[in-house]
């Protein structure tokens, strides 16, 4: 992958014409050739050069983002003497939730890629394009977990598309222009470069492994691209690091193979994301751990704990293992780990390189989903109980990977939807918690969620895992 810098320079092989001059050069001239790519301006011709060619090429793929909802109305809004008295609209009517932010064009059909946090909890979604025509669209795929979402324009064909690039070709110090919608003041183009890659542990979302940078980006750019000097989407803007709330200069992007993961999932017709699935829990390494372990430093991901069913388990793999690398690619900790395995696509298989004390051993692993057993059998609650208004699931492996639930036993229920304004959201149930037992009496399947919850009880003594922490609280009948 050639990168182009802002002076554009080209090598010229001076001498007479010999088969010499028609050989590719040698490894060490190749490599100074590749160092002599990335230069600082050289001339004052070199500083008044313009990003113009870039913005032309990626800005029409580029779209603004609205999204919105109606909100529930207060019954007593709906009262005709209330009505009569305070009138039905205005501040005692129905209100509307509204979202701002930014998308890409993925593809000329109309689907278009922005952050799961701008249409997240929306209903109605418009789409504005570069040409100022405004489009109504479809949510196509959501993906909380990696904080991305597709969207299928209503009509039209043959939109402008933006080109995929390769996040992981990027390097620090790399140009970068950021295109968005900040403050909903209109497109606008930033510039920066790279300041950094991999980063983890800034607790966006499962995924953490993020492209930073310091090109300038405000409220409204979430969703909108990252691209090169080459004009490919490298990276989808999502979050800055603020206390004030606009740029500070630390911003970070969702890397664009992580993105044509979400795509191809849309693409292929579906509603959700399937990764592969590695049956193990991992832990940072500390430098305790290191020691401990006779490393020479804290990097990797430990083997924690692991599922005797699992790939890893398959695959050789022991509690006290060490990953730390997959496919060759440095993984320094458990985020990195969980990256590199979500962007290899199913079936094949991948090498995880471990650390087992002082031998490195290299072990292959199938690239397979979670298994969705038990099934999810969902229910929700519907009787008089704590639970009034929560939708429960079975836990499987695959919900235990898709809702991140930490440290459960291998079997039991877990709250996947909390209804607004029900008797749960009032107890403060929240999604992802487990529900291990109901007035001592333990919770294995939906099918005694039910159970437990029938009938009229004088207290509920329930007991939770949020979290990793196991909770217990009893509240009257």
């Amino acid at each position: 992958m050639m990168r182009r810098p802002l002076a554009f320079g080209a090598f010229v092989w001076l001498g007479c014409a010999s088969s010499a001059l028609l050989a590719p050069p040698p490894a060490h001239a190749q490599g100074l050739q590749a160092a002599q790519e990335r230069v600082v301006p050289q001339s004052r011709a070199d500083v008044v050069l313009s990003f113009s060619p870039v913005v032309k090429k990626a800005a029409p793929a580029v779209v603004n983002v609205f999204a919105s909802r109606v909100e529930r109305a207060n019954p007593l809004f709906d009262d005709p003497i209330f009505r009569r008295f305070f009138g039905g609209g205005g501040r005692f009517g129905r209100g509307t939730a509204q979202s701002l932010g930014s998308g890409v064009l993925v593809d000329a059909s109309g689907l278009v890629v922005t952050n799961h946090h701008v249409i997240e909890g929306m209903t109605d979604v418009k789409v504005a394009l570069a040409d100022k025509r405004e489009i109504a669209a479809t949510i196509a795929l959501r993906d909380p977990r990696t904080d991305l979402a597709v969207l299928k324009l209503d009509e039209g064909t043959n939109f402008p598309v933006a080109e995929l690039g390769d996040s992981d070709a990027l390097e620090v110090g790399d140009l970068t222009l950021a295109i968005g919608n900040p403050f909903g003041v209109g497109q606008t183009v930033t510039q920066g470069i790279v300041s950094a890659l991999a980063r983890t542990h800034v607790g966006i979302s499962d995924y953490g492994f993020f492209i930073q940078t310091d090109a300038a980006i405000n409220p409204g750019n979430s969703g909108g691209p990252l691209v090169d000097m080459n004009a490919r989407v490298v990276g989808i803007n999502s979050a800055i690091f603020s206390k004030s709330g606009g740029s500070v200069g630390i911003g970070f992007a969702i890397p664009v193979n992580m993105v044509k993961v979400v795509i191809a999932a849309a693409k292929g017709g579906g509603k959700q994301v399937r990764r592969p699935w590695l049956g193990a829990t991992l832990q940072t390494l500390s430098k305790e751990i290191a020691d401990s372990l006779g490393l020479e430093r804290p990097a990797g991901a430990l083997i924690a704990d692991i599922d005797g069913k699992g790939p890893a388990a398959q695959a050789g793999v022991k509690r006290g293992d060490v990953i730390v690398s997959v496919d060759g690619q440095a993984a320094d900790d458990p985020e990195a780990v969980g990256y590199r395995l979500a962007t290899k696509p199913l079936g094949g298989s991948a090498t995880i390189g471990l650390l087992r004390g002082s031998k490195k051993i290299a072990a292959q692993i199938r690239l397979a989903p979670a298994p969705e057993t038990p099934p999810r059998e969902p229910v929700t609650i519907k009787g008089p109980s704590p639970f009034t208004g929560a939708t429960l699931v079975n836990l499987s492996p695959a919900v235990v990977e898709e809702l991140s639930v930490q440290g459960v036993a291998a079997s039991g229920v877990v709250i996947t939807d909390v209804e607004d304004g029900s008797v749960a959201a009032q107890m403060n149930l929240q999604k992802g918690d487990v529900v291990l037992a109901i007035n001592d009496a333990k919770i294995g399947s939906t099918r005694d969620m039910e159970q437990a919850t029938s009938g009229k009880r004088n207290y509920w003594k329930i007991t939770l895992a949020r979290g990793g922490q196991v909770f217990t609280t009893v509240v009257g009948g």
